[in-house]
């Protein structure tokens, strides 16, 4: 969740790059977090095409669904992905069932993830459709894509490095097909390595790690955490404000997480 809350801040630092070409950028770099055990990276073309169906499938949809709607609805419909996990988890997964306190955590997450991403101001138009299906399109390759990759424990995480090459690559493709060229600068490298380094590389390896030995209903509410990061990370330097949206909105999703938390804490003593 850390290194996905400095997402928002590199991508401020690199905005004057094309959405397609930072993500390839990015993700082509990430790859290099897994190259150390390259030999790991073979892997069944099915657990290959699921990579690319997480990395390049959401980053796709969600890029598009920024281009045909406003960012602050795409983004808020992109942020229903944790509870998406919360939710699914009994359909992808045997031996899991949902209780009331897993739904009221991940909903809590959701309301304050909704405060940060809109400020408290919303309003859906029809005419922007396709973008918010793309949105909630995206929310759900993401969610499916991990429950999915706690399912499948054949391929090694090293193997995550394989997904990222190759979802950089498609991306990269995208930017040729749909964006304009553009010139680098110097600054624009330290910051694409620390983005693909972090947020964009090592972040993804930890996060297969996390779900594979983890209960998704607990790390899909304490998801949320990502955008409260992020909106402090802003803050902290400069890049944001904090307001009361922003106070109230970090007080309901530190309660979704302490509510996730509990649930692993009473499921921790029943198998003692």
């Amino acid at each position: 969740m850390l290194l996905w809350s400095m997402l928002a801040f590199l991508s401020v630092q690199l905005s004057r790059m094309p959405p397609f070409l930072l993500i390839g950028c990015a993700l082509i770099i990430g790859a290099l977090c897994g190259v150390g055990r390259i030999t790991q990276w073979r892997v069944p073309l099915k657990v290959l095409l699921l990579g690319v169906y997480g990395l390049f499938g959401y980053h796709f949809c969600l890029f598009m669904a920024l281009r045909l709607a406003p960012p602050v609805e795409a983004n808020l419909i992109n942020y229903l992905w944790p509870l998406l996990i919360v939710i699914l988890s009994p359909l992808f997964l045997a031996g899991y069932s949902l209780k009331a306190r897993h739904i009221v955590a991940a909903i809590l997450g959701l309301a304050g993830a909704a405060l940060i991403v809109t400020g408290g101001r919303l309003s859906f138009d029809s005419r922007y459709m396709p973008g918010y299906l793309l949105a909630a399109l995206a929310a759900f390759i993401w969610s499916s894509y991990s429950l999915m990759t706690k399912r499948i424990k054949s391929f090694p995480n090293a193997a995550i490095g394989l997904f990222c090459l190759c979802s950089g690559l498609l991306s990269l493709l995208m930017h040729f097909l749909l964006e304009q060229g553009y010139v680098f600068a110097v600054r624009d490298f330290p910051l694409l390595i620390l983005l693909g380094l972090g947020p964009m590389g090592a972040a993804f390896f930890l996060w297969n790690a996390a779900l594979r030995d983890g209960d998704p209903r607990v790390i899909g509410s304490i998801a949320y955490l990502t955008p409260m990061l992020s909106t402090l990370v802003l803050i902290v330097s400069g890049s944001g404000v904090f307001t009361l949206q922003s106070g109230a909105a970090i007080v309901l999703i530190m309660g979704g997480s302490v509510v996730g938390s509990l649930v692993q804490k009473e499921k921790e003593r029943k198998t003692a």
